[in-house]
This record gives C-alpha cells, structure tokens and sequence, in this order.
C-alpha cells in the first residue's frame, strides 16, 4: 500500500518536500508510518492527520487516504458561524456583521496582532484548518448559549502591527461572550494545524491529540 504523507512549516523544510511517498503492508497503522518517518521527526512531537482528522495510534490507514505529519501548532452549526484561513488582510467589521444578532446583548471580538517583530510568517494545512475552526466554534456556541461566532485566521506575511486572528461572539449577556470567545482563541491556539515562523525560526506550541 502507497500512502502521500504531506508535510509542513519545520518538517517540510527538514524533508526539503511537500510530500513523501511510503510504501507501507496492507493494515497498517498510524503507529507503523510515526515509526518509519522517526529519523524526520525526532526530536518534534508530532501527531498524523488522517482525512483531515487527528488520528490515534492505532487508527488503521487505507489506501487513499489523506494523510499528514502535524508538528506541534503555533498558538454550518448551531448559530451563525463562519471560520476562514486566508491570505489576505483580516478585517474586524465584516465579523461584525455576521454575529450581529437581535437577541445579542454583547459582542465580544478578539485581535491577535504582529508584536515586537516586523513581521511574521504564518503556514496552514487549510482544509483541515478550517474543519478544526468550525468544530472549536460551533462547540463554543453550543457550551455558552452563543447567537453566533466567527473566528478567521490569516497566512502568508502578517507585518508588525497587523491582525493575524479574529474572533468574534455575540451573545444575551456579556459572561458567555467573554468566555465563549476565550474558548474559541484557546483552542484554536491549541488544534488548528497553524504554524508561525519568527525571524527564519518555527515557533512550537501544542502537540493536538486525537479526540475522545
């Protein structure tokens, strides 16, 4: 069986490839191909994404799966909901406008801007970037009661001073929005398959582990 392992942000310039090719028996599991990339990924705790999802050890691969080396990560729903990974400037106001909401007595949005730096370099396994965001938001919406959320992140060059994450909730009251967009940060920060690199150097975070 022939997997395409894809590869990014330290490991993709460790392998100088996007991609590797691993021929690997038929049954294999997450565990067998984590043991025939060691000599890649030693020294980086890394976990695999299989089909855009965070994979167990033990999950078996089929051929024709999509499958990904994640290195740790740098930092339709119930509700409105939106979540993009873009390479273009992020912009609060459009935000705004998807959670405003008439039973919203609070909105609560959250900026994460390029500090002491003149810039930083963002990298992003898009499509399951995006599948992350919108489970970590819509969860939020439904733990906190929210009217809605949106939460977008951008990659490519983000320069001094400029947004590289937006978040923004609305809510009835101000509690479930502060907390509910405090969720969405952290755990974004936490599983979105999102790399920063600073000054020519990877910065790690979070190792993502499979959900129960």
């Amino acid at each position: 069986m022939n997997v395409s392992v894809l590869l990014f942000a330290g490991l993709r310039e460790r392998a100088g490839t996007s991609a590797l090719e691993l021929e690997l028996p038929d049954g294999a599991r997450v565990s067998d191909a984590l043991e025939r990339l060691g000599e890649l990924t030693a020294g980086l705790p890394v976990v695999m994404a299989v089909n855009h999802e965070y994979a167990a050890a033990d999950h078996v691969l089929e051929a024709g799966d999509e499958v990904a080396l994640i290195p740790p990560v740098s930092g339709g729903s119930v509700g409105a909901l939106h979540v993009r990974v873009t390479d273009q400037p992020l912009r609060v106001d459009p935000l705004l406008d998807v959670v405003r909401d008439p039973r919203a007595g609070a909105v609560v949005t959250f900026t994460g801007v390029t500090r002491e730096v003149p810039e930083l370099r963002y990298e992003a396994y898009k499509e399951m970037a995006e599948r992350e965001m919108t489970e970590i938001v819509a969860r939020a919406i439904e733990t906190h009661g929210l009217c809605a959320a949106a939460a977008e992140h951008r990659v490519g060059v983000v320069p001094l001073s400029e947004p590289s994450v937006l978040v923004a909730v609305s809510a009835p009251h101000r509690g479930e929005a502060f907390a509910g967009a405090r969720e969405i940060i952290d755990e974004l920060k936490a599983r979105a398959p999102i790399w920063k690199q600073e000054e020519g150097e990877w910065v790690s975070g979070a190792t993502p582990q499979p959900r129960p």
